[in-house]
């Protein structure tokens, strides 16, 4: 199969490019995000003709935040669209009239990067994205892992503290409420509460105050040497670290690639991981080490990911 096209459905934006076999964008299109579940649809098929003009295209991928069913045609709930038992596969196809594979988005970004990315070379990779929330995807043995009914890798929702905080998802405790976008802000706006002193660049970037303080705020004030921000990305890192090691006793990767917006800070981040990573790694000191490898691909991923599900079929 030649060209593919990827869709990805953002918060505010969704985007179609059209993607060769070597995982190259060669087109792009974007509309905004409607607000109600069936101007999604419209939308989507708005985003693929206007991608797909000028190529001959040949498949859809969409990639889509929530539980898709074993047969990437349903998506059986999505936490931020009214989607329940949503048929996104045959609503889109009678729309572009070409076939359409659906997946969830942390596997589509996740096969993105195994495929064009940081996975290269490696046949057992793990993923996780540390964005507002957390996912994740499972590639073994050179395949993409969905379990039984389609919904496996949601690494956000494993609990790791018992009657921990709650979690959107109605649970407590959960992984993405420890490392997270939203977990980082949370870390941020306690310390500069606790010591402002420690916090001064910080504050400055914001409107002076706590509640005013925002994640771009952190990254930047991190890279100026901030000591709240600093520590911030510390704590993150040290429960991103320690879930990493609690997924390769049950996967035992060769590579972790670490991906999301909290990653885009590069080593300030992921140094911290390793570090994390290698304390609480069971065995550690006699057993071989996975690499964990910052992704490539950004946020172009899950569509690339998306489109090169679609070509495979």
């Amino acid at each position: 199969m030649g060209l593919t096209i990827g869709v990805d459905i953002g918060g505010t934006k969704i985007a179609a490019g059209v993607v060769d076999e070597e995982g190259r964008i060669l087109s792009m299109f974007k509309v905004p995000t409607p607000p109600t579940a069936e101007g999604i649809v419209d939308a989507i098929a708005a985003a693929v003709a206007g991608a797909s003009e000028g190529h001959e295209v040949e498949a859809v991928g969409i990639g889509a935040a929530g539980y898709v069913d074993d047969k990437r045609a349903t998506v059986l709930f999505a936490p931020n669209i009214n989607w329940r038992h949503e048929p996104l596969k045959d609503k889109v196809e009678q729309r572009v009239g070409l076939p359409v594979v659906v997946e969830n988005d942390a596997n589509a970004a996740a096969w993105g990067e195994y495929r064009f990315g940081a996975g290269q070379g490696h046949d057992d990779v793990i993923c996780i994205t540390l964005g507002t929330g957390l996912g994740g995807g499972i590639i073994i043995g050179n395949k993409l892992r969905r379990g039984r009914f389609g919904v496996a890798a949601e690494f956000g929702h494993i609990r790791v503290v018992p009657d921990g905080l709650l979690c959107g998802c109605g649970s407590q405790g959960c992984w993405e409420q420890y490392a997270s976008g939203r977990a980082l802000v949370r870390y941020a706006k306690q310390r500069a509460n606790a010591t402002p002193e420690n916090a001064t660049i910080l504050l400055s970037l914001g409107d002076g105050t706590v509640d005013g303080i925002e994640g771009k705020h952190i990254s930047q004030a991190a890279r100026q040497g901030d000591a709240v921000a600093i520590d911030s990305f510390r704590e993150l890192a040290r429960w991103a670290g320690a879930g990493l090691a609690d997924l390769a006793s049950l996967f035992d990767p060769s590579a972790f690639i670490v991906g999301g917006g909290v990653s885009d800070e590069g080593e300030l981040v992921l140094d911290p991981i390793r570090k994390s990573f290698r304390r609480w790694l069971i065995g550690g000191e006699w057993r071989p080490h996975a690499q964990v490898l910052a992704a490539q691909l950004g946020g172009k991923a899950g569509l690339v990911g998306a489109a090169d599900l679609a070509r495979q079929g």
